[in-house]
């Protein structure tokens, strides 16, 4: 695939809070990334990170833009409280519809959209 046919790139939280058993009983953590790897399948890339420094709206979720979107300006879109199937869900369609810089956001998932960390550069370098 080349870089024009690339799709987004997905950042999950997998540390300290984020996909914590023992903090979100609940939430079945390992499904969310199959859940996630299956809805989007191999145009976008879903891969698990380290801390990434918002404990308090955990499980976080970042969504890069495809590289040609980045070019014309598109920036990562942060998700907190992604606990259930449907926010997941919304998230997945937003991606499937080319998400930052070619896709609007539903209004209910625009609820899910926190701050990043740090300002520009957010923990574990992922850029906000």
């Amino acid at each position: 695939m080349s870089e024009h046919e690339r799709g987004c790139t997905v950042t999950v939280c997998r540390d300290c809070c984020c996909g914590n058993p023992g903090k979100h009983p609940a939430v079945d953590h390992d499904a969310q990334i199959e859940r996630l790897r299956s809805a989007l399948g191999p145009a976008h890339r879903v891969r698990t990170s380290l801390c990434l420094d918002v404990c308090a709206q955990s499980n976080v979720l970042v969504v890069q833009p495809a590289p040609e979107a980045r070019r014309r300006g598109a920036r990562p879109v942060w998700f907190g409280l992604v606990l259930d199937d449907v926010v997941l869900d919304d998230i997945a369609g937003y991606v499937r519809a080319g998400g930052p810089g070619r896709a609007p956001m539903s209004p209910m998932l625009e609820l899910s959209v926190i701050t990043a960390p740090g300002g520009a550069l957010g923990a574990a370098g992922v850029r906000a």
